[in-house]
Formats: C-alpha cells, sequence, structure tokens
C-alpha cells in the first residue's frame, strides 16, 4: 500500500508536469517569429497507478510528462514542396521573359524595331525619287546599317540573359551541394539524440527549412523511415532513416550525401549560344543530370529551359549510312527535321548524340534534292560501333519545349538571312553608276579576322555546307552592311538591261520597298510582320508564366495556412496555456502546502 507521505509525492509530481509545461510554452513564446520554428506541446500522462490491500484495489500515483513532441503534420509539408518547385519555376520564368520582352519594346521611350525599319524604308523613298543622289544613297546605307545594329544589339542583349541564366545556374548547384550536406549533418545530430530516446525537435525543424529552400530550386521527393534492429526487425532503435531526391534521383540517404558539379561545354550546340554554357553531372560518378527534363520542376528548370528552350525546333534524322572519311567517319542523315538553310541553327562544330552516344563533328553538308545531311566525325568508328548506330536516331541539342534564348535567335537569324539573301539578290540584279555589277549589301562578319562572307557560294537550289561562303554563316551576331558601300556609288539602282540608257531609274528601289510589306519572307508576312511574330511568343510566355505564377502562389499561400494553422505559434493560445499551467502549477503548490499541514499535525500534534 502507498505511504503515509504518498500524496506529497503525487502533488510533487504535477509541480514537475507543469514546471515542463510552463518551460515549453516560454520556449515557443520566446520562438514566435522564429522561421522554421514549429510549436512545441509536452504530452503528459497518468502515471501508473499502485495496487492496493483495500477495496479500491489501485490508487493513482500523479502525473508523468512522457514527452515533447512538435506540432507538424508531413503531408501539409509535402504539399507545399511539390507547389513550391511550380512557384519557383514561374517565378523565373516570370523574370526572363520580361528581360526578353525589353528587347521587343518599340514605344515612346524605347526606339526599337519599327522604328528602325521605318526610318530604313523611308530613306528608301527619298532615295526612289533621286536613285542617282549620292547623299540619298548614304541616308539609306546608314539606316541599313542601324537596321543590322539592331539586330546585333538583341543579340548580345540575348546573350547577356544567356549567361545570366548560366551564372545562375552554377549559383544555384553550389545552394544545393550546401543543402545536402547540412541535411546529412542534421540527419547524424537528429539521430544521435533520438537513438537515446530523445525528441530533436528543433533539429528537426532546421531540417525542414531545408527542404523549402531546396524544393524552391528543384523538385524534390522525402521519404523517412524507422531504424529498426537488423538482427529483431520488429524492434524500432529510436533511430531514422531519411532519404531525399531531386528530380527523381538521391541527393541524401541519411548520412550520406551526393552532389553536383558543372562543366563548361567544349562545343556550342546552337549556333549563337554563349561561349562555356554548363551542362550538370553528379560528382560522384560523372552521370548527367538533367535538371531540364520535361518532368523536373524548379527554378533549375526554368533556368534551363530560358538558356536551352528552342521550342522542340531541335535538329533531328535517321543515320542511314556511316562511311570512312578524311579525319574521320562521315554519318549519312535522311528525315531531317530542318529541311531551310533559315532554319539551321546547329554550331559549325558540335555535339552528334546518336542512340545516346556523343560524337563530336567538325563539319556537315545538307544536298537539298534528297533531303541528306552529311556530318564529319572527328574519329574514326569500330564496326561494331557502325552497326550498332546504323538506322538510329541522331540528335544536336535535343528537342526542349520551351521558347528560350535559342528559339529568339534562331527566329532572328531566320529573318536577317531571308530579308539579308532578297536584298542581295535585287542587288546582284543591277550594276553601280561606275556600271560595275552589283555585289552584296548586307554580309556577315567574320569576328576572328573581321572579313566579309559575301555568300559567292549560295545555291539557289538550297545545297550548302559550313565549309563555304554561304548564308548559314549569316546571323543576327554578325550581320551588316558591306564595307564596299561606305562608297556610296557602289549602291545598285540600274538594272543591268538598263544599262544602255545610262540613267538611273526607280526600278530596283521600287522592289526594294516591297521586301516592308508585299514580299513574304518569315512565317507569312513581311519584314514589317517579325517583331510583331516575336512580341506574340512572348506574350504569350509571359502571361502563361504570369497566371501560372498567381494560381500557384494562391495554392501556395492556402497550404501554407494550413501548415500554419497546425505548426505555427499562436501568441494568444499560448498566453492561455501559460494562465492554465500556472494556475496548475499554483494549484499542486497549495496540494502541498495541504499535505505539509497534514503531516505537521499528525507527527508532531497528534499523541500516540
Amino acid at each position: 500500500m502507498p505511504s503515509t507521505f504518498f500524496g506529497l509525492t503525487i502533488a510533487g509530481s504535477g509541480l514537475n508536469s507543469f514546471q515542463a509545461a510552463l518551460n515549453t510554452t516560454a520556449n515557443n513564446i520566446s520562438n514566435v517569429n522564429t522561421k522554421g520554428y514549429s510549436r512545441q506541446e509536452a504530452v503528459r500522462i497518468a502515471a501508473e497507478a499502485l495496487r492496493t490491500n483495500q477495496r479500491y484495489g489501485t490508487a493513482g500515483s500523479g502525473v508523468v510528462t512522457t514527452e515533447v513532441i512538435q506540432k507538424r503534420e508531413f503531408y501539409y509539408d509535402v504539399k507545399y514542396w511539390e507547389n513550391n518547385a511550380k512557384v519557383g519555376m514561374y517565378d523565373s520564368k516570370l523574370y526572363y521573359m520580361q528581360q526578353m520582352e525589353e528587347f521587343l519594346l518599340n514605344d515612346d521611350t524605347n526606339k526599337g524595331f519599327v522604328d528602325i525599319l521605318d526610318e530604313m524604308f523611308g530613306a528608301l523613298d527619298t532615295l526612289r525619287e533621286t536613285p542617282e543622289n549620292l547623299d540619298a544613297r548614304k541616308a539609306f546605307i546608314s539606316k541599313s546599317q542601324n537596321f543590322a545594329n539592331f539586330f546585333n544589339s538583341m543579340n548580345v542583349g540575348l546573350k547577356q540573359i544567356q549567361e545570366d541564366c548560366n551564372q545562375e545556374i552554377a549559383t544555384h548547384v553550389e545552394q544545393i551541394n550546401g543543402i545536402a550536406q547540412k541535411i546529412a549533418l542534421l540527419n547524424k545530430q537528429i539521430n544521435v539524440i533520438e537513438l537515446q530516446g530523445g525528441h530533436a525537435n528543433e533539429l528537426r525543424d532546421q531540417r525542414a527549412l531545408l527542404v523549402d529552400e531546396l524544393s524552391d530550386l528543384v523538385e524534390v521527393e522525402v521519404k523517412e523511415t524507422k531504424m529498426t534492429n537488423a538482427n529483431h526487425p520488429d524492434i524500432y532503435t529510436g533511430g531514422t532513416n531519411f532519404r531525399l531526391k531531386i528530380n527523381g534521383q538521391t541527393l541524401v540517404d541519411t548520412f550520406e550525401y551526393n552532389t553536383l558539379t558543372y562543366v563548361a561545354r567544349d562545343h556550342k550546340v546552337n549556333q549563337s549560344d554563349a561561349d562555356g554554357l554548363y551542362d550538370l553531372y553528379w560528382t560522384k560518378d560523372n552521370v548527367p543530370f538533367n535538371a531540364g527534363g520535361k518532368m523536373c520542376e524548379g527554378r533549375l528548370k526554368a533556368l534551363f529551359d530560358t538558356r536551352d528552350g528552342n521550342n522542340n525546333q531541335g535538329f533531328s534524322g535517321t543515320v542511314t549510312a556511316i562511311t570512312p572519311g578524311a579525319g574521320g567517319d562521315i554519318v549519312t542523315i535522311k528525315n531531317p527535321s530542318i529541311t531551310d538553310i533559315n532554319d539551321m541553327n546547329m554550331a559549325d562544330e558540335g555535339i552528334l548524340n546518336i542512340y545516346s552516344t556523343l560524337f563530336d563533328y567538325s563539319g556537315f553538308t545538307y544536298d537539298a534534292e534528297t533531303q541528306t545531311y552529311q556530318f564529319q566525325l572527328e574519329r574514326s568508328l569500330t564496326a561494331e560501333e557502325r552497326d550498332k548506330l546504323m538506322n538510329r536516331k541522331a540528335v544536336v541539342g535535343g528537342d526542349i519545349d520551351a521558347m528560350g534564348i535559342p528559339y529568339y535567335q534562331a527566329q532572328a537569324n531566320k529573318f536577317v538571312r531571308e530579308f539579308a539573301r532578297q536584298l542581295n539578290e535585287i542587288q546582284k540584279s543591277g550594276v553601280d553608276l561606275n556600271g560595275i555589277a552589283g555585289g552584296s549589301f548586307f554580309v556577315a562578319e567574320n569576328k576572328a579576322d573581321g572579313s566579309e562572307y559575301n555568300f559567292a557560294d549560295y545555291d539557289p537550289d538550297g545545297n550548302m555546307s559550313t565549309k563555304k561562303n554561304d548564308y548559314y554563316k549569316l546571323t543576327a551576331a554578325n550581320i551588316k552592311v558591306s564595307d564596299e558601300l561606305k562608297d556610296p556609288n557602289r549602291m545598285v539602282t540600274l538594272r543591268l538591261k538598263d544599262l544602255p540608257d545610262g540613267v538611273a531609274n526607280q526600278s530596283l528601289v521600287e522592289e526594294m520597298q516591297k521586301l516592308k510589306k508585299d514580299v513574304k519572307m518569315f512565317r507569312g508576312g513581311g519584314a514589317d510582320e517579325f517583331l510583331k511574330c516575336l512580341i506574340t511568343d512572348n506574350s504569350v510566355d509571359t502571361q502563361k508564366s504570369k497566371m501560372f505564377l498567381k494560381n500557384y502562389s494562391n495554392i501556395s499561400n492556402s497550404i501554407e495556412e494550413r501548415r500554419m494553422s497546425i505548426s505555427a505559434v499562436d501568441e494568444d493560445e499560448e498566453a492561455l496555456d501559460m494562465l492554465k499551467f500556472q494556475n496548475s502549477y499554483n494549484l499542486a503548490s497549495r496540494m502541498i502546502q495541504t499535505f505539509s499541514e497534514i503531516y505537521n499535525r499528525l507527527i508532531l500534534e497528534t499523541g500516540v
């Protein structure tokens, strides 16, 4: 049976238990503004009753605080992480779409393509009235160079955005590696505490906060399981196994973690790419990490889409022959996805991917009649390799379902190639004021040595080679007015058939004027439709990003409210708990005082 002083023990248990509850409440109030902190709660249960030799059988022995737990719902954490990756992705996409929009603006505050084109053709209108006037010729040539400068500047801006994306990718990779290391360390500290029977609540909050941060960058998947005894699987040891995956691949496995590394490309994928763009690999085994995959999400995905997106307009075809060639094998590809020289945006030296095997190539040719490409590889293949690659799909870079920098660069290249070709053909159909046959008006500058490609090897039938002086060499980055036209006499306004007349006329100028609206050269429209098409593309993506960002942000706020309703510290609720536990503590103290008076009467004042 319980001792005479058992009541004092029961009252003391109440003091201890409510002291723990008050301490927990004090901790909650202290961390009310601590980011990532989850409300804690002291769990109390009735102490084990004692058997007595009395009719009532057992006697209560007080209260016991068994543990201090954190109030957190893993279900809402998972929902938050899933949605947060979408918020991060569309927020990043919107930012870069708005960056690209700045290069397409044409309003009162920004002189853009429309104004420059109008000025160019306005000068052409003046030239039409006096085609032999040197000042009018100079004005048109100057405005034409402004036209070329617009595309040069646009390409510089787009390339800068691409480089910014590339640098941000490197920064995010470092963040991911740092988070992985911290989570693995926290896992070890958590298990040290919990294997001894404790609860590492604060450490778990820190870990969840790191996963919150990581979920903004990449899609995460978290699974935590109980650590059991190897010899007795039913016995829980107190520790846990914590596995974290990003985009379906393991980043952290309890105490171990993997890291990513970024490696600069040796070759460009797209003709107008910036140099040294990064590819990602797992550091441990050098396996590629595809952060831009179709099923991926997060800011890293948005950066790859912006940096590499070609709107599914990459090069692909079927390997039909592999033959020996000088310096390496020649791969013949049929059924190509690109059959127009204006659309060719593959780098002249790059990497050809055949059946998941990468091969460096040093150039390619295209036969328009058979619609066949031949890529010159930089090495010879074995007979076994040739057999393995036959009738396989070959790609350069691949299709990326996003209108990123390469897409806008390719659209600009396509337009300037066609515009320059048509204007050059008009120029070549006549003679200058000196009676000399005309040459190319627009040319491509060779950035290596300052020389010019004047497209002397252009084949109207559509055949081309990266080694020849062809319109493939012309891009928005290098278009310029030919140096020959520094002498305005070299500009052509006189047809060859009109040469006997010896007088310039308006016929060629009138043909040039048609290039603005009447001649179809870009998506079924004239030159004046170019900007409208790109603005439409950009607006669609921008509005899409705004809409999805707003929707997913609203969902995120809703999930966060539900999550916080469980785990956040509410000051009013904690104040009520404080009063409740204080009152209970005071009652337990009063009970001890009461028992003290009883024992005093029993021991000192009761005679035996």
